[in-house]
């Protein structure tokens, strides 16, 4: 796009996406068509070979056929570049992950975090391989392995339909921490240097994913993307908020107010990428919640019909703004027997889609299918 986004525009026009709770066939078209309605499971594959069996209605099921069966359409899926500290979210585990999504019908989000280990709104650190590159390598470099890993899925019939050019990447990509200023010279660079190659890679296998930039919180998306329009930063089609009322400046309305700006502003499409919401302040480990009461909005209960309110509203909220999705992070991430940096099970069992005890699935499932569009 050589056009500045900064101005009116109109919304660019996302791909229809058909849910399993699709309306009547006399029906013109499905009330959800062109929403994407998903969550980020990352984490299954771990969460079973740590033992997790993930039940409905007291029988095994497979997440990711659930997710469908529920009337989800999408799923996301992490991928850090060399994370020698452990063998999720590499290549193999993502390739078994997209397998998994696709053989459920499910479209996918592939979020790169350009890092061995989190890329978040507080950090953004190099791949150990790219740490000691100079800008320009470090752009060819950050090329290359995005065409690559694209490259080898679309080999494997995989491409996903959606790619993440950075995970909140509210810092300089590859910079570091927040406190240090952006250099939107080098950001610029090695962003655009990312949509090229989702772009080329796309055209190379016949397929079109669509390009996502990643902003945690609503209160930074403006600033962020009035700073990356002005740098050349342009070529995207669809803007990714997180939104955590616990970490966020504004209420699920002002949510939407940034939603409908942004989408005027930036001439893209929106859609809140990461969310979460506990459905119990208590835990099965000692591994501390890390959404505990202080996440709680007056009307929303810490309790599963609460969080599925809270779904249901935010959903509601997003696609009235113009907003054309919400997928949830990380509903999954249930308790086990298993050690992570952070201690014994989980930090998430408390915000997950499964109860503590059996891993039963919650009502929170039932947002997928809700009548969000007329």
């Amino acid at each position: 796009m050589t056009l500045a986004r900064i101005g009116i525009g109109t919304a660019s026009i996302g791909m229809a996406l058909m849910l399993a709770s699709a309306a009547p066939a006399q029906q013109s078209a499905a009330p959800n068509a062109g929403l994407y309605l998903g969550a980020d499971l990352s984490y299954v594959n771990e969460m079973e070979d740590c033992g997790a069996i993930f039940r409905k209605g007291g029988k095994p099921v497979d997440p990711f056929a659930l997710l469908k069966a529920e009337g989800g359409n999408t799923v996301r899926v992490r991928i850090w570049n060399d994370p020698r500290w452990t063998r999720y979210s590499n290549y193999p585990d993502v390739l078994k992950t997209i397998r998994r999504a696709k053989a459920a019908g499910l479209q996918v989000l592939l979020d790169f975090h350009y890092s061995d280990d989190w890329a978040d709104g507080e950090k953004q650190r190099a791949p150990a391989a790219w740490e000691k590159l100079g800008t320009e390598e470090q752009a060819k470099a950050l090329y290359d392995y995005t065409r690559e890993i694209l490259g080898k899925l679309a080999a494997e019939r995989l491409m996903p339909e959606l790619v993440q050019v950075g995970n909140e990447t509210n810092p300089e990509l590859m910079g570091g921490v927040k406190e240090r200023p952006i250099d939107w010279t080098r950001n610029a660079l090695l962003l655009n240097a990312g949509i090229k190659a989702v772009r080329d890679a796309g055209k190379a296998s016949g397929t079109r994913p669509r390009v996502m930039l990643h902003i945690a919180q609503p209160e930074n998306v403006v600033p962020w993307f009035d700073d990356a329009t002005v740098a050349g930063v342009m070529d995207y089609d669809i803007i990714g908020i997180s939104y955590y009322r616990k970490w966020s400046t504004r209420t699920i309305a002002q949510l939407g107010e940034v939603i409908a700006m942004a989408r005027k502003r930036y001439d893209a499409d929106v859609v809140v990428v990461e969310t979460a919401y506990p459905f119990t302040n208590a835990g099965a480990d000692k591994a501390a919640n890390l959404l505990g009461p202080d996440t709680l909005i007056p009307g929303y209960p810490a309790t599963p019909q609460g969080q599925k309110e809270y779904l249901v509203d935010l959903t509601r909220a997003v696609v009235h703004a113009g907003g054309i999705g919400v997928v949830y992070w990380e509903p999954a991430w249930v308790s086990t027997r298993c050690k992570t940096r952070w201690g014994v099970g989980s930090n998430w069992e408390n915000a997950a889609w499964f109860d503590l005890e059996t891993h039963e699935a919650l009502p929170a499932f039932e947002f997928l299918r809700q009548r969000y569009r007329e």
